[in-house]
């Protein structure tokens, strides 16, 4: 059996030794390292003394060294009156043996004489005092001649110290030997005390823990009888439990092979879209580089086609998520039929895919792919009672014109997808490095728009609107123009979509509307009476549930009369918004007017139109340029006119710029007009300085 008291015994006995002799030596550097350190102290401090009472003798002598023989400093009696001031300030001090060095390394003053004129340039203290930096070292039964002119044996401490001359630079460096021999004897006999001490604790430690562990032996001498009988029994318990587990084999394979099914499935999950069935993001990726590997290699170009659904979310939106999950899986179903075997469809984002072309033979093979991608949606998709429309813009890029990598190539397939969406939607569009600029100038700008409404850089200008038949002022469009410091006067068409992009369409849409009723009111405090004027509202604000009750407020704080107050809105707003004309009913009970703008241009239900709640109608300047030019465009207008007549909507006009223009409308029973022909957008003074006049 295993003897616990002579193990412990041995053990301890060896730890014991152990732990003494590495806590003597531990004990004796670090009263040496601590004896060091106050030397240096003491060492650095007696040079400072030196430098404050004896700072003119030791600039003289420092220089009249230069030039100087050893043997004409030893006989100066520069250095006998510096002797005589040292021992004096050294009286009764630890300080033994003093050395001056100037900047060339020459020794020109020591307590020794014979010293005068050795170098010190080959010491490592002296060099490093002349950048500043004080040395210590200490030296063991060093010679040292004292003040006195004895030769004695001890333990010294040697300090390199610099001596600053008035300008604050190095001047010379001191010397200095310290004996700290009593210091070392105490730390030697402080060390074999605390040695023994060590011993004798550790020695009635191990006597007290004998004690126990002789105890402990007995314990576990009665508690071994114990456990044979507790093993012998266990032993049965193991062959009773080993038929039981022979029994239940089967239902553990059984579990096994359940657990591998999930796993299977889990690592199908992590690799693909659970929707639509498609590769998701991480796998196309990974993908994409082992592909590049292989195309680096001499294979054929690979090309990334980025695949965005144009009106997925209107669809989500109206009718719900179910439905559009529904649409997303068809569309990955036809996406699939598209492509090549060799393809690869993954899906990245809510209705966003990418599409991995590999071994393509230039741009006409890739187009023809991305010509049928868009094509594929000309069809409607239906799913039940619904039958949907949708379009998709296609952004491609091609390895390795394109970049070098695989989220590189992502990124630029993504910018071209926004291009093809800029010409119009349902269209591809291949990548250009000049796209890759244009979305940097459009961060540029939209970082300088966040911050142009703290920065109070817009402006509301505004645009007459006059009566058809007489030219009198029947009212005003607000317009909103960007006073930019670094872009100068930016128009709308450039950073409205922007604000509608980022968000800033909210405040910034509330502001326009807040400041356009108080430049009313300053109007009318001051005689000119403003019939009507018209501020267009964004999409994004009338998706605020809130934007009710904002307008509500503006008109309250600035006390704008709702009559003279008109909110144009385009037909894509009404499009976009769940419940619009619920939301336009709540907009008339404010009191203000409702007109619809840019009308023709969208695709308006005409049983939808009738029963929006709004008062007029304003016909696209696109149509007015073509009077005259273009029948197809007057017959637009004859059938916008004779649709608002029966509906009882008043009618404007934008863009007008010439009296053909003016003329043709009337006759179609016009009400109002609006454009350059009647004046131009400006500012609110040049306004008033037009229309103010009686």
């Amino acid at each position: 059996m295993f003897n616990l008291s002579r193990y412990f015994s041995t053990v301890s006995f060896i730890l014991i030794v152990l732990a003494a002799g590495v806590f003597g030596p531990l004990y004796r550097q670090l009263a040496q390292q601590q004896i060091e350190s106050l030397a240096e102290s003491r060492n650095v401090a007696m040079a400072r003394l030196f430098e404050e009472a004896l700072r003119e003798p030791l600039n003289d002598l420092l220089e009249a060294s230069l030039g100087r023989d050893a043997e004409s400093l030893r006989q100066s009696d520069e250095v006998a009156r510096l002797r005589e001031q040292l021992a004096s300030l050294t009286r009764n001090t630890a300080l033994v043996q003093l050395r001056l060095y100037n900047r060339l390394g020459v020794v020109v003053f020591a307590t020794d004489p014979l010293q005068i004129g050795d170098s010190g340039l080959n010491s490592p203290g002296f060099r490093a005092a002349l950048t500043g930096t004080a040395g210590s070292r200490l030296s063991r039964h060093a010679d040292v001649v004292t003040f006195t002119g004895e030769l004695a044996k001890l333990v010294a401490h040697i300090s390199h110290v610099p001596f600053m001359d008035p300008d604050g630079a190095v001047g010379g460096v001191f010397e200095l030997y310290q004996d700290v021999t009593p210091f070392m004897q105490q730390s030697q006999k402080s060390e074999r005390w605390v040695t023994a001490g060590v011993f004798a604790i550790f020695g009635v430690l191990f006597f007290m823990q004998y004690l126990v562990v002789r105890r402990a032996q007995g314990v576990i001498t009665e508690q071994a009888g114990r456990l044979k009988a507790a093993r012998d029994t266990l032993e049965l318990q193991v062959e009773a439990r080993t038929d039981e587990l022979k029994r239940t084999n089967l239902q553990l394979q059984g579990e096994i092979a359940e657990r591998r099914q999930a796993e299977s499935q889990l690592n199908f999950l992590a690799c693909h879209d659970p929707l639509t069935g498609l590769a998701n993001r991480r796998c196309f990726i990974e993908r994409l580089n082992a592909r590049l590997d292989e195309a680096r290699d001499g294979r054929l170009p690979l090309a990334v086609l980025f695949i965005d659904l144009d009106q997925f979310k209107q669809v989500n939106d109206s009718l719900g998520h179910s439905v559009g999950d529904e649409l997303l899986i068809a569309v990955a179903a036809r996406l699939t039929e598209q492509l090549r075997l060799v393809d690869m469809l993954a899906r990245v984002g809510g209705d966003e895919f990418v599409c991995l072309m590999e071994e393509v033979r230039g741009d006409d093979e890739v187009a023809i792919v991305a010509g049928e991608i868009v094509d594929a949606f000309v069809k409607p998709f239906r799913l039940g009672d619904h039958e949907l429309f949708l379009s998709a813009s296609v952004g491609i890029s091609l390895f390795p014109r394109d970049g070098a990598g695989g989220l590189e190539l992502l990124r630029n397939a993504d910018t071209a997808m926004y291009r093809a969406k800029a010409m119009g939607r349902g269209e591809y569009s291949f990548y250009t490095p000049e796209m890759t600029r244009d979305a940097r100038e459009r961060i540029r700008i939209d970082n300088l728009l966040r911050k142009a409404l703290e920065r109070r850089e817009f402006v509301v200008y505004l645009q007459p609107q006059v009566d058809t038949a007489n030219g009198s002022l029947v009212g005003a469009e607000a317009l909103l123009r960007w006073r930019s410091p670094e872009l100068g006067l930016v128009l709308p068409n450039l950073f409205i979509p922007l604000a509608e992009d980022s968000g800033v369409i909210v405040p910034l849409g509330a502001w326009v509307l807040r400041e356009t009723c108080r430049q009313v009111r300053r109007w009318d405090e001051k005689g000119f009476a403003l019939p009507m004027v018209s501020v267009n509202v964004s999409v994004r604000q009338l998706e605020r549930p809130e934007f009710a009750d904002t307008l509500r407020e503006i008109l309250e704080e600035t006390g704008m009369d709702p009559a003279r107050l008109k909110l144009e809105l385009t037909e894509s707003v009404l499009i976009g918004i769940g419940d619009a004309c619920g939301e336009l009913q709540r907009l008339r009970a404010l009191g203000v007017s409702l007109a619809l703008d840019d009308f023709g241009t969208g695709y308006s239900s005409l049983n939808y139109l009738r029963q929006l709640p709004v008062q007029q109608l304003k016909i696209d300047r696109s149509f007015i340029t073509g009077i005259g030019n273009n029948s197809g465009d007057e017959a637009i207008i004859r059938t916008v006119m004779q649709l608002a007549a029966s509906l009882g909507f008043e009618v404007v006009a934008e863009g007008v710029e010439t009296p053909e223009q003016a003329e043709f409308l009337a006759t179609l029973g016009c009400q109002q007009l609006q454009g350059y022909l009647h004046g131009a957008a400006v500012a609110p003074a040049d306004f008033i300085s037009r229309w103010g006049k009686p």
